[in-house]
């Protein structure tokens, strides 16, 4: 094992080479002008995809196959990330290879192998937090939307014009949100329709009920001022009732991040400072059963103290 161990490094280190830079390259490379113009514009290319070059496509249906692909690219849509599915992926992937390499070169083969998908879930954690916070920021904008909706609807402004003004005097990120609205109506696309993209986008239940009593009032008539105003207040009070629980809970959810996160943040600096000595824990034999039941205890727990502090309002 040790006259392999140069061999092994190599390649290594080639391989995090060649992922390195095929990440990059799919980063920087140039992207296609009206691609790009229709996205901005929140209007789904599929027709575009459907004419990619063949060799792309071959590409992502090979890195990409099965369910994973389009679940990663609608996250990324969800989050707001200038990345596609395939270029995330690699970013995981060169993160995993980093740990990898990193667990091998501080310590043996299997320390490597633990490392390696903790490095590739922190990109995946970090689109979880930046979709979250997301999602907060636009429900905390909801109801002055709907406030400056309803009064601009009561002063006599149509539909149109007030999404429009919404898009002027409001900040992001739902004015991000309702000028891409704003841009796909003025290439054609019926308001309803960009309206109702745009929910599907964000995959907000406020959002959709806002969208879908629009939607209502366009085909059945009725006041579509008095029906905002009834959502703004129920919308409010939701806000207000998950903040209090948030307030509540804080407690037991610090609680749950510190017991989860401070006895690996513990395992990795002692394996930083002295490999030998956290070495044991993996040497052959029923020891490494040690490590691995640990980590599955703190991962339920984690996920225990998660679920019992995630009231749903």
């Amino acid at each position: 094992m040790q006259s392999q161990a140069p061999l092994i490094f190599g390649l290594l280190v080639a391989l995090f080479i060649s992922v390195s830079f095929t990440a990059l390259w799919f980063v920087t490379r140039p992207r296609d002008p009206v691609e790009q113009r229709l996205q901005n514009y929140g209007t789904q290319a599929d027709s575009l995809q459907q004419q990619a070059p063949k060799r792309r496509r071959r590409m992502q249906s090979g890195l990409l196959r099965g369910g994973l692909g389009p679940a990663l690219g609608e996250a990324l849509q969800h989050a707001d990330l200038p990345f596609t599915a395939v270029e995330y992926f690699l970013i995981i992937l060169g993160m995993g290879v980093a740990g990898f390499v990193l667990g091998f070169l501080r310590m043996n083969l299997a320390f490597g192998l633990v490392l390696a998908p903790v490095f590739a879930y922190l990109p995946l954690l970090y689109l979880r937090s930046r979709r979250q916070k997301l999602r907060r920021a636009l429900i905390a904008q909801l109801p002055d939307m709907l406030t400056l909706m309803v009064g601009a609807l009561r002063a006599g402004y149509g539909l149109t014009q007030t999404l429009d003004m919404l898009v002027k005097r409001l900040t992001p990120p739902v004015s991000i949100e309702l000028a891409r609205v704003m841009r796909a109506v003025s290439l054609g696309l019926p308001v309803q329709r960009a309206l109702r993209d745009m929910a599907d986008r964000l995959d907000i239940d406020d959002i959709d009920l806002v969208v879908t009593a629009i939607n209502v009032q366009y085909e059945m008539g009725g006041n579509l001022a008095q029906t905002l105003d009834i959502i703004s207040e129920t919308i409010r009070d939701r806000i207000r009732m998950l903040r209090e629980i948030q307030v509540l809970t804080s407690e037991q959810r610090f609680t749950g991040y510190v017991l989860g996160m401070l006895p690996v943040v513990v395992a990795f600096i002692l394996f930083m400072l002295n490999p030998q000595y956290m070495g044991r824990l993996f040497e052959p034999g029923w020891i490494r059963l040690v490590p691995v039941v640990a980590l599955v205890m703190q991962v339920l727990g984690f996920v225990a103290i998660s679920r019992i502090v995630d009231i749903e309002v």
